[in-house]
């Protein structure tokens, strides 16, 4: 289920964006261990590698606790950390993903449920704790107020929302993707196969200014050397 008020294009690029991950599944903790065409050479990498554990560390800090939904979970690189905190409810509206994120918490000795479920589906149920990692930056700045009101409703009165996400970078994606052009970006399969996302790096005070309308407070955001944006708020 796409965001009922999005327009045409972005209703078509959010369904193509579900079909890249999708196949995208086998291959896609490539980019986080920096190998084939995502990797940049030996400096590079050790510069993603050492952001990659500051955003680490800065999740492992995170006081989340209780009944916890992790959106838009892809491989589940975040989510053993998540289910050792609470009990931890994975959606994904790609199947193929969401069963590799359950398999990486299983191999952590943790548990946690999955629900096929697109991240722009009204909640199911009422959380104390909410996560995105990667997700803010395919959601067009148009309808981030509306994504955050969405994350409000998620949410116990009180409860956390937080997210990691994109910086622009030139070594962050792969070897042969190109920048975004007003927002959409052209990737590329290791098959040659191409799909379509939005890709929109989002500035900490937009983001900051959005959390806000959206009735959070306690805004913390900040971001690693390079590659990554921190954030988490307190729901009013």
């Amino acid at each position: 289920m796409a965001d009922p008020e999005a327009n045409a294009t972005g209703d078509s690029i959010d369904a193509e964006m579900v079909r890249y991950y999708a196949a995208r599944a086998d291959e896609y903790d490539d980019w986080y261990l920096r190998l084939g065409r995502y990797s940049h050479g030996a400096v590079r990498d050790r510069a993603w590698r050492s952001d990659l554990a500051a955003a680490q560390s800065w999740l492992d800090g995170l006081s989340f606790r209780g009944r916890i939904a992790e959106l838009a979970a892809g491989t589940g690189w975040w989510s053993p950390t998540l289910a050792a905190k609470g009990d931890l409810t994975l959606y994904d509206a790609a199947s193929e993903p969401l069963a590799l994120a359950a398999r990486r918490v299983e191999a952590a000795g943790l548990a946690a449920q999955t629900k096929v479920r697109d991240a722009w589906a009204e909640p199911d149920r009422v959380v104390d704790g909410l996560f995105t990692g990667f997700w803010l930056s395919h959601i067009d700045p148009g309808r981030l107020d509306r994504f955050f009101e969405l994350a409000a409703r998620w949410l116990a009165s009180d409860g956390i929302f937080a997210f990691i996400d994109s910086r622009a970078d030139p070594d962050s994606g792969a070897q042969d993707h190109r920048p975004p052009e007003q927002g959409v970006q052209v990737r590329k399969l290791n098959d040659g196969t191409s799909f379509r996302v939005l890709k929109v790096f989002h500035e900490p005070e937009t983001l900051r200014a959005a959390l806000q309308r959206g009735g959070f407070a306690e805004i913390e955001i900040s971001t690693t050397d390079r590659f990554f944006i921190l954030g988490s708020a307190r729901r009013r």
